[in-house]
């Protein structure tokens, strides 16, 4: 009976140690899902901050500015603009 007890006991600390350590296993992985998702998050905003800043960087008015301004570029006269259609 004494055997039977101890082996009992064997098998119930082996099982609890077995619950303890697919416990701890399970918040780790848990802690690792919140800091990827909170990392996704972070990444939407950084791509829409991104967009917004694409688009502010190709405005016509922004370009035209830079280009009259920095490059000393300016518009042709239209009398000396010649429209020339592709061959179909």
């Amino acid at each position: 009976m004494a055997k039977l007890n101890l082996l009992l006991l064997l098998v119930l600390v082996v099982c609890a140690l077995g619950l303890v350590t697919s416990q701890h296993k399970s918040r780790q992985l848990f802690s690792e899902l919140e800091r990827g998702q909170q990392r996704g998050r972070a990444l939407e905003v950084e791509y829409g901050q991104l967009q917004l800043e694409s688009s502010t960087w190709g405005l016509h008015s922004r370009v035209e500015k830079i280009a009259a301004g920095s490059l000393g570029m300016r518009a042709p006269d239209p009398r000396r603009v010649h429209v020339v259609e592709a061959a179909q």
